[in-house]
């Protein structure tokens, strides 16, 4: 079953753009940039703000980030020179970073293989600081507060434990000890956008929900104090030089690709049986016999019985996961089992695997990255045959799904954020892009100013030059930057009295789609 239960067919046809004609309303002539000033542009954020997609920053990748898009836009009307950290280096176009494990070539499709992975062949970006201070500021994996962190650029910090330095920021730090802001300062910007917070709860939503909902650590939501803190002394000091700018919220997961391609429920009876339905019904007929309705009837004795269901051979079933939430019934399903004449060793196992193990539920999310783990033997050495499948017989791990309750903490913490970043800009007169919502409308599907319908529905084949995300599921492809772009400028419009032209988002690429790899 390894790598079949979720796959994605992709036709590499379906990526051809279909470069819908775009009429603007205004002419050149009309071309205004209102009251605002856009003469040295400064975008601050995170890795949706470098143009990272695919998984990485790469050479031409970068080149589609929206604020590059944004000061091309500004171009018309006064906007001078923007500049974004050095590529050039990246002469294959492979990003990634070289030396630096986790920091991987960009994603591809590779059509032989039928999904995405990363591009073969060796990066060629360097760590080299380039000590110079840019108009993109985007640092990817940033949070709030590194964003004032001194030394967050300094190559030294990266082999401390956790690492105290970020790579991406090691390559532009002006010095060893600069902060993301203050080098950002140095451009005397006029006119900005501020689009970080994201990493302050995306890091524990990708994580699974391992993390704690008030920390500091790459895989922790940040406390309250500290990003209302942090938030408000960002936009303080953009806007002390009487710059004027743009904020954006942060997007709630549940519109994210990275959380709702993989379904709670894939398990066929073809799946189940690597491809093939008849072993498949078999087997779940001998599952439910000798596995999952002896454990049911267990746990109904004790008021357990929702957590799972028996499997269905005609209908797709949930994935098996473990809830750390629920009340351990491992040594009453040892003892029962124990009771009924299964043999002492095999019912402590079953004990120990179905202690806190339930079925998945509508209300649960299962990350884009487990895709590849269902079906897969578990490491434990204590889980053996028939009992390792993950998924199947064998409950995920907490970071490979994320739960109601932790959904939940998502959702809370966003919404809080968001109402900090609301009130911050409305104390200083910004304009807000509300991001959150316009994600949230990509589920049914939003319409551009160019007629096309924009979805979060994950390549499938009806959609495929339409989908705004990149291959990694979390950050948007060069339509979706053009996109995002566009709603920006809608804001800028409206808010500073500018008449800025849009983009049309269907003439950017999609995903590169490669026979082979």
């Amino acid at each position: 079953m390894k790598n079949k239960v979720i796959y994605l067919a992709i036709l590499a046809a379906g990526f051809a753009s279909c470069e819908p004609e775009f009429e603007n309303e205004l002419s050149n002539g009309n071309y205004s940039a209102g009251d605002a000033d856009f003469s040295s542009y400064v975008a601050i954020g995170n890795s949706l703000t470098s143009g990272y997609m695919d998984g990485t920053v790469s050479r031409v990748g970068q080149s589609y980030s929206f604020p590059n898009i944004l000061a091309q836009q500004f171009a018309l009307v006064g906007g001078g020179e923007f500049t974004q950290p050095s590529y050039a280096e990246d002469t294959n176009n492979l990003g990634g970073i070289s030396g630096i494990p986790g920091f991987p070539t960009r994603l591809v499709i590779d059509a032989s293989a039928g999904g995405p992975e990363p591009i073969a062949g060796m990066s060629t970006v360097s760590l080299t600081p380039q000590a110079s201070a840019f108009n993109n500021m985007g640092v990817p994996g940033a949070k709030t507060f590194h964003l004032l962190a001194a030394g967050y650029g300094n190559p030294a910090g990266l082999a401390q434990n956790p690492p105290m330095a970020n790579p991406y920021y090691v390559r532009m730090a002006t010095s060893t000890t600069s902060t993301v802001l203050g080098d950002a300062m140095m451009k005397n910007p006029t006119f900005f956008t501020n689009w970080i917070g994201n990493n302050d709860v995306l890091g524990y939503a990708t994580g699974g929900g391992v993390g704690t909902t008030a920390g500091l650590g790459g895989g922790d939501i940040t406390p309250v104090p500290v990003f209302d803190q942090s938030y408000n002394m960002i936009i303080n000091t953009l806007t002390s030089g009487g710059a004027k700018g743009v904020v954006a919220t942060i997007p709630n997961v549940t519109a994210i690709p990275f959380f709702t391609t993989v379904p709670y429920n894939p398990l066929t009876a073809s799946a189940i049986g690597g491809g093939n339905e008849a072993n498949g019904t078999a087997l779940i007929n001998q599952l439910n016999t000798s596995l999952i309705g002896p454990v049911k009837q267990v746990l109904t004795a004790f008021g357990q019985g929702n957590r799972l269901q028996l499997l269905s051979t005609t209908e797709a079933n949930p994935l098996l996961i473990k809830d750390e939430t629920l009340t351990n019934m491992q040594p009453q399903l040892t003892g029962a089992l124990t009771a009924a004449g299964v043999p002492a060793q095999q019912a402590a196992l079953i004990g120990m695997i179905f202690g806190q193990a339930r079925h998945a539920t509508s209300q649960d999310l299962v990350l884009l990255t487990t895709r590849s783990v269902i079906g897969t033997a578990p490491s434990s050495p204590l889980a053996i045959d028939p009992l390792n499948k993950y998924g199947v017989t064998y409950p995920l791990d907490d970071q490979h799904v994320l739960i109601a309750s932790e959904v939940a903490d998502v959702t809370a913490a966003t919404t809080t954020f968001n109402n900090i970043i609301r009130t911050a800009a409305q104390a200083k007169g910004l304009g807000v892009v509300d991001m959150n919502a316009i994600m949230n409308q990509l589920v049914s599907g939003l319409r551009v100013e160019d007629g096309s319908i924009y979805t979060a529905n994950y390549f499938s084949t009806a959609t495929l030059s339409t989908v705004m995300f990149s291959l990694d599921g979390i950050h948007p492809n060069a339509r979706g930057y053009a996109l995002i772009a566009n709603e920006v400028i809608k804001v800028i419009n409206s808010h500073y009295n500018a008449k800025l032209p849009f983009v049309s988002a269907g003439s950017y690429p999609g995903a590169t789609v490669l026979p082979s790899n």
